[in-house]
């Protein structure tokens, strides 16, 4: 594993010091909690009263959106008319929760309703040429995607001349020509005025309903009641938490928290979850088993979860649903295993820019998680790919800062389909081209990637005095939150401290410390996989370390603790 980067953020211009302390006498805070804010581009009472109080009424109208009215308008005619409406989904989290949430508040008022989710494996990502035909047999003439057919130009053409009409919702990255859909609703559209773009593909349906209530003068509360679904798409789908989507994160939170529908409860229950959830416990509780349906047997039954009514029958399906996830973890870590020894054993690919592996009999299910945890250790462009219905077909995962959608659209001539976004993308090729596909994508990484998005880094937002931490701190850094993407959990760093007493090592592998500096009180850190470190921390030398702050609540006691995550000496 390299050594991390530590990179700070820039010191606050004399023009942002002032602000910063302007804004700590408008809000009554720390200088040090008000240059975190101006930072994150909140500069004065307002911008702060709407960053730490959101309000659903600041969310876009929705009719901002490219072909947002010829949608709803569309929508509106097949349920006047009576027509049947097919809800289509991808089978990860961010589709099954888009298909929950749109199919669970249309069938609240309307019955000619059915949902779909392609098969992983038989169909694979995107709109299936099955699924029109089992459109087309069952008498839908109008169906509604949801995190997926940007790219579906030949089946939506096809089930035109068969009389069906596609509304399309995505947010993946259009190809240079649309589908001739009755509407595509795409945030990243070119031609797309709407003022936020980082919607989910659950978010960009909940949109169309949002435009849906309000041309049917609906109430938007019988919507809202669906945010815990949404907040689950945002978490799992990694998208920022920042404008539109924080606004919705913020109040899925405290549904999800409060009263989450009978499904996502079960959930709640069998990851063991007692404490209030956040987006960090959603992206590894509940997403990765409601992935877990998707990956190892059918997406259709987390949808059935998400949807079911009965507690009972909740309770069975999660417990079906986790031993899935267990199943998954399996094959997640010993495919994960054999793609680090393939890379280590190869002298090319361990020099490598990039790395791209293929195996036949890996699991379709879990390559992009392989892809993740190889970037973990060899931090570079990662695409796993495996043998599907004749073809090679994966998941590539990328660094900070490089654009590995980008770097496989300039192999598109080795490809036969490809979509996704910045950091993560999936692609299908023949088997036949993956070699020179490897040598393609190694050559365009290495054109374009620089030296140092190939070290991991760890971005510091500031520089923090351990005499400035207390409960009072804690409690508005707390505030700042939901944290994600775009708005982290801050990483602070502090210089010259000296560990008080003796570090203890835990379950072999962690070590547990106290910190002190100058006249500060001693605090706990706790520094995951990180043993190796006891040997310089009884050197006695000051070092320096970066941290971010965490409540500790072991038995009812609470305690301001270090979660380290690195360390100078």
């Amino acid at each position: 594993m390299n050594e991390k980067r530590w990179i700070v953020r820039a010191a606050l211009t004399p023009e942002q010091d002032k602000t910063a302390h302007d804004l700590a006498q408008a809000i009554s805070t720390t200088s040090f909690l008000s240059a975190l804010l101006v930072q994150r581009g909140i500069t004065d009472f307002e911008s702060a009263r709407d960053f730490f109080r959101p309000e659903l009424s600041h969310l876009h109208d929705p009719f901002l959106m490219q072909d947002m009215e010829v949608a709803v308008e569309r929508l509106c005619e097949a349920m006047a008319n009576g027509e049947k409406i097919l809800v289509y989904g991808d089978y990860d989290v961010d589709g099954t929760t888009s298909v929950a949430l749109f199919y669970g508040f249309l069938r609240k008022i309307y019955d000619k309703l059915d949902y779909y989710i392609p098969d992983r494996y038989s169909e694979g990502y995107g709109v299936s040429w099955q699924s029109i035909d089992w459109a087309e047999a069952n008498g839908f003439t109008l169906i509604v995607t949801l995190d997926c057919g940007i790219k579906s130009i030949d089946k939506v053409t096809e089930a035109k001349k068969r009389g069906i009409d596609f509304i399309i919702c995505d947010h993946h990255r259009p190809g240079s020509e649309l589908p001739p859909a009755v509407a595509v609703l795409d945030p990243k559209r070119e031609d797309c005025k709407y003022p936020y773009k980082e919607l989910t593909g659950c978010g960009v349906g909940f949109k169309l309903l949002h435009a849906f209530c309000l041309h049917n003068g609906q109430e938007l509360d019988l919507l809202y009641e669906y945010l815990d679904l949404l907040v689950v798409s945002i978490a799992a789908d990694i998208v920022p938490i920042t404008g539109e989507n924080r606004v919705l994160a913020y109040y899925g939170l405290q549904r999800l928290n409060d009263t989450p529908c009978t499904g996502i409860k079960a959930l709640i229950q069998i990851a063991g979850f007692t404490t209030a959830l956040d987006i960090t416990k959603v992206v590894f509780g509940l997403g990765p088993r409601i992935n877990a349906a998707g990956r190892i047997k059918h997406a259709k039954e987390a949808v059935r979860l998400l949807l079911c009514d009965d507690e009972d029958e909740a309770t069975a399906f999660a417990f079906e649903i986790n031993k899935h996830n267990t199943e998954r973890r399996t094959f997640d870590t010993s495919i994960t295993e054999e793609a680090l020894s393939m890379i280590q054993q190869d002298g090319w690919l361990s020099q490598a820019k990039s790395t791209v592996l293929f195996k036949q009999d890996w699991h379709k299910g879990v390559v992009g998680i392989v892809a993740s945890r190889c970037i973990e250790h060899f931090h570079r462009p990662t695409i796993i790919l495996t043998h599907s219905n004749g073809k090679a077909t994966g998941s590539a995962r990328s660094v900070p800062g490089f654009d590995v959608y980008e770097a496989i659209e300039e192999c598109a001539d080795l490809l036969e389909q490809f979509g996704g976004h910045t950091f993560a993308a999936g692609l299908t090729l023949p088997v036949e081209n993956v070699e020179a596909f490897r040598l393609k994508f190694e050559e365009i990484v290495t054109s374009r990637i620089l030296p140092e998005q190939l070290v991991p880094m760890i971005e510091i937002d500031l520089e923090l005095q351990l005499e400035a931490i207390n409960w009072k701190f804690y409690n508005v850094l707390r505030q700042m939150g939901p944290f994600g993407p775009g708005n982290m959990l801050p990483v602070f760093v502090s210089h010259e401290v000296q560990v008080a007493g003796r570090p203890t090592i835990m379950k072999s592998k962690h070590i547990k410390f106290e910190v002190y500096q100058g006249d500060s009180p001693a605090f706990t850190v706790i520094g995951f996989s990180m043993a190796h470190l006891y040997p310089d921390l009884m050197s006695g030398k000051p070092f320096s370390i970066c941290y971010q702050l965490e409540e500790n609540n072991f038995r009812g006691n609470k305690s301001l603790q270090l979660g380290l995550k690195d360390v100078k000496f």
